[in-house]
């Protein structure tokens, strides 16, 4: 195996295994393994190549979820719809833009993903609230927002996208999560196929990055349940690496921002 193909199927290894391990969140690091420890050239086919790694990660775990009954088919239904028009918003607004500033202002998302992982969640209580105007306008703005941020960013954007869903409609947190992985799902691959009308997806690389994912995701998931009581602390851990390698994007990006 080559250090290149080596390289990305650890990456992906390492995405898939902080998913397995604790149930989100790895995917924020899928571009800085791209561009950092792979060596992808150009950051928007990271973004490209990685927000496609995403989508098939996403759909993955949306079925094992289906399977489980934790979906609300028909908000998933729309609330996806509405969010892959932001998507494709979103995917070209960040096309357009220049990849070094962009990389920099990614930076910045994964400060507030560390800050909001640092975050003690608190029990919600579950609310049905009607089918009225109020509740579609609320679940609209939020799955344009979400897509849009999804877009732009090339990332899965479950941590706006499970509580928008709970704002907006008061679902329990399991049914929030599975609802909204067809979400990120369907955000992931809006942008990764505008990406790749531009020609910014390696496809070899993504399928090479998607089964790292795999075998890190199975391993992760078999330790999870080993590792359940330690769940605060592995989270506090991978806030601490979601800071560290914001503060090594700040580093690359700022002279290339400034220059």
């Amino acid at each position: 195996m080559s250090p290149s193909v080596l390289s990305a199927v650890g990456s992906g290894g390492i995405v898939g295994f902080m998913l397995g391990l604790l149930g989100g969140g790895g995917s924020i690091l899928v571009t800085p393994l791209l561009l950092y420890v792979v060596g992808v050239a150009q950051p928007h086919i990271a973004i490209g190549t990685g927000a496609l790694a995403v989508s098939v990660n996403a759909f993955a775990n949306f079925a094992d979820h289906a399977i489980k009954g934790h979906v609300w088919w028909r908000c998933a239904a729309v609330f996806s719809a509405l969010g892959v028009i932001g998507a494709l918003a979103g995917s070209s607004l960040g096309k357009a833009m220049d990849g070094d500033r962009l990389i920099f202002l990614f930076g910045i998302l994964m400060v507030v993903v560390g800050a909001l992982m640092l975050k003690p969640r608190k029990p919600t209580s579950v609310e049905n609230r009607p089918v009225d105007l109020r509740m579609c306008l609320v679940t609209a703005a939020v799955a344009l927002a979400a897509g849009a941020a999804s877009g732009f960013f090339g990332i899965g954007g479950g941590f706006l996208i499970v509580p928008g869903l709970m704002l907006a409609t008061g679902m329990p947190m399991i049914n929030a999560i599975g609802t909204s992985l067809l979400s990120v799902g369907a955000f992931g691959l809006a942008t990764a196929l505008n990406y790749a009308a531009s020609g910014l997806v390696d496809w070899w690389l993504a399928m090479e990055f998607i089964g790292g994912g795999v075998a890190g995701g199975l391993l992760g998931m078999m330790l999870a349940t080993r590792l359940s009581g330690y769940k605060n602390i592995l989270n506090r851990l991978f806030a601490a690496l979601i800071f560290v390698v914001a503060g090594y994007i700040f580093y690359r990006s700022w002279g290339a921002t400034t220059a």
